[in-house]
């Protein structure tokens, strides 16, 4: 087959390309030839970037760990491989090793509103203007997630619910924790606060999400909705 004759990646269906494929259905769609036809980029003038990866894949019998074995010298042995397309090659299969070696990254666990604290503090406590996070957990306690949802003024900071429960939702959580700072100093929560913390929480359980607790701090004191008894159980 020549190359003319050959039918090039970008002819084929968007479905089939193994980029496009990746963004449209997910990194788990492909198979190991077209993850790694993605690192080569291209083939060469008889084969097109997934055949030269399966003929690769082939010639080591289809085992992923035979192929991070590989050396640079032995990956430019096939045609369509050069030194630039070798290295890629090579420093994936050693990120993957790397991977494997390294220990879980240990999240942050809210247990208690000490928990929430700690883990807000070092982004409010400075501030002279009000912003308000959340934090998303998951079914054991773990924080998957921390996202500043607004920013306001010395005085006040405005909430949409919608821009809580959206990455609430997003990251499939179980618990959302709330915390603003009010940089007055006074960490008595207002009206406002009362009535962002009950519609949040009634809203979430009909997501069945759990609204964990809503905290008010200023500086190294805080006001816990939870601790307060004012949180369903």
């Amino acid at each position: 087959m020549n190359e003319t004759e050959r039918l090039r990646i970008k002819d084929w269906s968007p479905d089939d390309r193994p980029r496009e494929k990746l963004i449209r259905k997910g990194v788990a769609s492909l198979s190991d030839a077209e993850l790694l036809a993605i690192l080569i980029g291209s083939g060469n003038v008889k084969e097109t970037a997934v055949q030269l990866a399966q003929r690769i894949l082939s010639d080591v019998s289809n085992n992923l760990t035979e192929l991070g074995k590989m050396t640079i010298k032995e990956l430019t042995e096939f045609q369509g491989i050069g030194e630039a397309k070798a290295v890629t090659v090579v420093a994936a299969m050693e990120l993957a090793r790397r991977k494997i070696a390294a220990k879980p990254v240990d999240r942050d666990e809210i247990r208690s509103s000490r928990d929430a604290f700690r883990i807000f503090y070092p982004l409010l406590c400075d501030l002279r203007h009000e912003e308000l996070w959340i934090a998303l957990t998951n079914r054991s306690g773990k924080v998957i997630d921390k996202q500043k949802i607004s920013q306001g003024g010395s005085g006040n900071t405005s909430a949409d619910l919608r821009h809580i429960l959206k990455p609430a939702i997003s990251a499939l959580c179980s618990g959302i924790v709330l915390c603003h700072n009010h940089p007055s100093g006074n960490i008595q929560p207002s009206r406002e606060d009362d009535f962002l913390t009950s519609n949040l929480e009634n809203i979430a359980k009909l997501l069945n999400i759990k609204l964990l607790d809503h905290l008010v701090m200023y500086d190294e004191t805080y006001y816990s909705y939870a601790d307060e008894g004012r949180l369903s159980s």
